[in-house]
């Protein structure tokens, strides 16, 4: 059985620091790429960031480029999403996603580029 378990969300004050962290478990994640998403009350899910397998190449929404970073560390079957300097625009429920796709090439901000979503964790900034 495939999971995405999201974590580390709370509430945190304008300008702190959270980090987000999905596990994946009942498969090697590490050839694949993974994303994150948002989706705050009343909007659609947005795309966030995303990296691919090898975490060579990271992607990034333009509203959060420069206060977050996706990593991964594939020995633990794990993706983060450092978010620094956060606004209270950036509240909203984080979901990882994960792409069963070897080939880095095409587009990583929809969210039908991947095939199987984590439940979320919720995020909010307090201003």
């Amino acid at each position: 059985q495939v999971q995405l378990v999201e974590s580390g969300g709370g509430l945190v004050q304008v300008g702190g620091s959270l980090r987000l962290s999905c596990t994946a478990s009942g498969r090697t994640f590490s050839a694949y790429a993974m994303g994150w998403f948002r989706q705050a009350p009343g909007s659609e899910r947005k795309f966030v960031a995303a990296i691919v397998g090898s975490g060579s190449s990271t992607y990034y929404a333009d509203s959060v480029k420069g206060r977050f970073t996706i990593s991964r560390d594939n020995a633990k079957n794990t993706v983060y999403l450092q978010m620094n300097s956060l606004k209270p625009e950036d509240t909203a429920d984080y979901y990882c996603a994960v792409r069963w796709s070897t080939n880095d090439s095409g587009t990583y901000w929809n969210d039908y580029d991947y095939d199987y979503w984590g439940q979320g964790t919720q995020v909010t900034v307090s201003s």
